[in-house]
């Protein structure tokens, strides 16, 4: 997966994470902690790619 395609999921991981939290109106709901999971991921994915420096 590449950055720009990583910066896409990360915005649609963040906006249903909004919408879950909205829905349910609970951080400590199952679905929206697992969703913040989700984000976490692709987050923690896009930092691990943009500090990758390509070998010359």
């Amino acid at each position: 997966m590449d950055r720009d395609e990583l910066k896409l999921r990360i915005e649609e991981a963040r906006v249903k994470l909004h919408r879950l939290k909205t829905e349910y109106g609970d951080l400590l709901h199952p679905k929206v902690i697992h969703q913040s999971m989700v984000l976490d991921e692709l987050i923690n994915r896009y930092n691990h790619v943009t500090r990758v420096k390509p070998m010359e």
